[in-house]
């Protein structure tokens, strides 16, 4: 009886054993065509150059989106709690009244800003630059006297706490200080109140992303606009190939991300600032002038034209021809000629601080 037993057991061992190595030494074929691929190749994402940076960034279905033009306060204490200005293609900054500054940041696609702000009402000059653009512009009220018939120009939305994605936060400064937007929610109400869609014209002549455009006018670290009010300042940082904004020699930081904020091209436009008859508002030309072109450290003399309100800013050499801009975001000084003497300074040891007579 036990060797039977004994029997079975070796013939079941023998059989599981002969089974296992039948099926592990088995070649395995796979007919050509039904192979599989680990890994199915990725859709190729089309993107688009940015018209106002020269950046290839924008997607398909905000290539033709129209931009928008929002003013943001710029006074000493709301300078602090400024934000979503670094993600924007182009600033603009110039006088409004008593010698303060406002900004009108411009965005392609205005949907990629978190939150933008905070928001100040119009003033005249701005509309003309937004125009320049066919932008929508938002504001927060407006210059009764010489600013809101010009409003009729231009499709614009004065928005307050009952607009859609706006909002006052609390920041520690007085309420006419605390409204933001948030464009996630503000872009929709815009584009089903107005045209969405522009016919896209490059903004300059942007050289390829990779080029580096090195100006024959001089070294460029730190640029001062002298505005009557508070300086605008902007430093090179030769490891990030931008320029950092300063006011009150402080680095000014987004309020919200806590990032400097940064610009590629920096250009001073200088033009005849004077006072409407009320004395108080500033009435700023923008016929054209002279002025100065900077980028990677370097700068040069330029001039500038506008034409009528709804053209763009040109910018040529000297001579009158058009001159290459580094591809990336800009930041525009337009200064009144008779008292802003821009300096230009150079950070080389041998180099010493210059203030470049008006071309």
């Amino acid at each position: 009886m036990i060797k039977k037993v004994l029997t079975a057991i070796l013939c079941l061992t023998l059989v599981l054993t002969l089974g296992g190595c039948s099926l592990s030494s088995r070649p395995t074929s796979v007919d050509a065509d039904s192979e599989v691929t680990s890994s199915k190749e990725e859709p190729v994402v089309k993107s688009y150059i940015n018209p106002l940076t020269g950046i290839d960034n924008l997607s398909e279905d905000t290539i033709d989106r129209r931009p928008v033009a929002i003013m943001v306060n710029n006074i000493t204490q709301a300078q602090k709690v400024q934000t979503g200005l670094g993600g924007a293609d182009i600033v603009y900054e110039t006088e409004v009244e008593g010698g303060v500054t406002r900004l009108m940041a411009v965005f392609k696609d205005f949907s990629k800003a978190s939150q933008v702000g905070t928001i100040r009402s119009a003033r005249y000059p701005y509309v003309d630059l937004a125009l320049g653009h066919d932008a929508i512009y938002v504001h927060c009220g407006q210059d009764p006297t010489y600013c809101k018939p010009h409003l009729n120009d231009i499709d614009d939305l004065s928005i307050d706490t009952n607009s859609p994605g706006a909002k006052r936060i609390k920041n520690g400064l007085a309420t006419e200080h605390t409204l933001y937007v948030f464009p996630e929610k503000l872009w929709p109400a815009l584009a089903s109140k107005f045209k969405s869609t522009v016919k896209n014209t490059s903004w300059q002549n942007f050289a390829k992303e990779d080029e580096t455009v090195t100006l024959t006018g001089g070294r460029a670290d730190r640029v001062t606009v002298p505005f009557p009010i508070l300086k605008t300042v902007f430093d090179y940082d030769k490891t990030t190939g931008l320029y950092t904004r300063l006011s009150q020699n402080k680095v000014l930081k987004d309020y919200v991300t806590g990032k400097p904020i940064t610009v590629k091209n920096v250009f001073v436009l200088m033009t005849n600032i004077a006072d409407y008859p009320d004395h108080y508002h500033r009435k700023v030309d923008l016929a054209g002038g002279a002025g100065y072109y900077v980028t990677n450290g370097t700068y040069t003399k330029i001039k500038w034209q506008k034409g009528n309100s709804t053209s763009p800013i040109k910018i040529t050499d000297e001579s009158g021809k058009e001159i290459k801009v580094s591809a990336g975001n800009s930041w525009v000084c337009i200064a009144n000629t008779a008292t802003c003497k821009p300096v230009m300074e150079s950070a080389e040891p041998t180099a010493t601080t210059s203030t470049p007579s008006n071309p």
